[in-house]
């Protein structure tokens, strides 16, 4: 992957124009930190978590987004973390109404694919526009989220720490809107057929998801006290990938992935993750190997305010 500097994609997006305040930043110790995801995976995953997402959490969404106060312009959805925009892809056209997303990112090489492949048109038609905005969305500003409508994120809570989640929940609470944040790893995998080392990548495999303070598998539990804390009504729905012989690919590189993280954290898995690993990628190019890999989506709604239900 290319580095983060702004000579990466001309005009992908707002990077500093004199006099503008910016509503994310990157964690102070890791200025330089390299981006954390490929497109070329974000691509791959796309379909998969299209399917995963958790339909059931659109029609409380939609009666809250529905009776916002002053709710006559546009819905304002700030989508942090957007990678390609597959979440704004996803979502769009499922919501009633005129929308402008605001992208959140600090690869603007991402920023520049989730603004070209943005949607155009909502549930009934209406217009949906974009903006771009570059930073790590692990350190919302105060203002980061005035005005938001509504607060969206894909596969982000898992790699953020404890405090990062709290600046989170009071950045949507003193906002006033809704979050949906989904597929959030758990920490669970299944694998058919089984073998006796699945149980230690996937141990060892969480452990790495920990390293630094990060959350992993404990995020979505740490969110929704949080959010909960904050007086809001929180919703937790499973979103598990389920992998089979049509999703090879994907499987493929989710193998690679989860096995070289496990091997990294617990080195001494050594020979034996080496033997497992390609014993898996075998039963994968046959067509033989099925995957679920469990996530959760949390839909946090709070206090209604201004009369709204």
């Amino acid at each position: 992957m290319r580095g983060v500097d702004s000579s990466v994609v001309a005009g992908a997006g707002p990077v500093g124009c004199p006099g503008e305040r910016a509503t994310v930043r990157l964690r102070d110790s890791e200025p330089e930190e390299p981006p954390r995801y490929a497109p070329e995976w974000l691509r791959l995953r796309e379909i998969a978590d299209a399917d995963a997402r958790a339909l059931d959490l659109l029609d409380p969404l939609r009666i809250r987004l529905a009776n916002l106060p002053g709710g006559t312009g546009a819905l304002a959805v700030h989508d942090l973390g957007c990678g390609t925009g597959s979440m704004g892809r996803w979502l769009a056209p499922r919501l009633d109404g005129p929308q402008h997303w605001v992208l959140h990112d600090r690869d603007p090489y991402l920023l520049h694919f989730a603004a070209a492949a943005s949607p155009h048109a909502a549930a009934d038609g209406s217009g949906v526009t974009v903006e771009t905005r570059r930073g790590d969305v692990a350190r919302l500003t105060p203002d980061a989220l005035a005005g938001a409508s509504l607060v969206t994120a894909s596969a982000l809570l898992d790699v953020l720490t404890c405090e990062e989640v709290a600046t989170l929940a009071d950045a949507c609470a003193g906002a006033g809107c809704p979050a949906l944040l989904t597929l959030s790893v758990v920490g669970r995998v299944e694998l058919t057929p089984a073998d006796p080392l699945d149980a230690e990548i996937t141990e060892a495999f969480n452990a790495h998801q920990r390293r630094g303070g990060l959350l992993g598998p404990d995020a979505v539990t740490v969110a929704a006290e949080a959010f909960a804390a904050r007086g809001a009504t929180v919703r937790v729905h499973q979103s598990p990938w389920r992998l089979g012989s049509a999703e090879a690919t994907l499987t493929e590189q989710w193998l690679r992935g989860w096995v070289g993280a496990a091997v990294e954290e617990w080195p001494e898995l050594g020979d034996r993750a080496e033997r497992y690993l390609r014993d898996r990628l075998a039963a994968c190019a046959a067509g033989e190997l099925r995957v679920v890999v469990h996530h959760s989506d949390l839909l946090a709604l709070p206090r209604p305010t201004g009369g709204a239900s």
